[in-house]
C-alpha cells in the first residue's frame, strides 16, 4: 500500500516538474521573438575568410541598413571570443533609411578552421547575430630553401 503511495507521489511530481518546463520554455520563446527586429537589415549576415595564413590579422565590414520607422543606435556589438574584435561607431545613432558599418576583425592565431558569431545590440534591447568563418593554415616555420639552380649558374661561369 505505501508502494502505491510513493509511486503516485512520484508520478504527481512529475507531471508538475514536464508542465512548469514546458511553461518556462513557451515564455523564453516567447520573448526572444519579442525581442528579435528587423529595423536593422544587414547586408550580408556571414562572410568566409576562406583560407587565411596564421598570424595575419584579417578584417571585413558589415554594412546594415536602418530600415525601421525611428533612430536606432547600436548599444553593443559583442564578440563570441576574444580572437574576434568589432569595432563600430558607439556614439552615432541611425536615421529611417542611414546606413552604418561594422569593422570585424579575427587574429588568426591559432591553425584550424573557425567560426563565430558576433551579436548585435541596438536600442538597447533588440539584436541581430552575424558570423565570420575560415580556415587558418599553418605558415612554415623556416624561410623558403636556397635555389640551388642559381649558385650552379654562377659556379660554371
Amino acid at each position: 500500500m505505501w508502494m502505491k503511495k510513493i509511486g503516485i507521489t512520484c508520478l504527481l511530481f512529475s507531471m508538475i516538474a514536464i508542465n512548469s518546463f514546458a511553461q518556462s520554455t513557451k515564455k523564453g520563446k516567447q520573448a526572444a521573438m519579442a525581442v528579435a527586429d528587423t529595423s536593422i537589415q544587414v547586408a550580408e549576415e556571414s562572410y568566409s575568410f576562406g583560407k587565411i595564413p596564421q598570424g595575419k590579422p584579417v578584417h571585413h565590414f558589415f554594412t546594415f541598413t536602418n530600415n525601421g520607422s525611428s533612430p536606432v543606435k547600436l548599444t553593443n556589438v559583442q564578440a563570441s571570443c576574444g580572437c574576434t574584435t568589432p569595432e563600430w561607431d558607439k556614439e552615432k545613432t541611425y536615421q529611417p533609411g542611414d546606413t552604418g558599418s561594422i569593422k570585424v576583425g579575427y587574429n588568426a592565431a591559432s591553425e584550424g578552421m573557425f567560426q563565430k558569431s558576433i551579436t548585435i545590440t541596438y536600442s538597447e534591447s533588440k539584436m541581430k547575430v552575424i558570423s565570420i568563418s575560415g580556415e587558418v593554415w599553418k605558415t612554415p616555420a623556416a624561410s623558403a630553401p636556397a635555389n640551388q639552380g642559381a649558385n650552379s649558374l654562377k659556379e660554371e661561369k
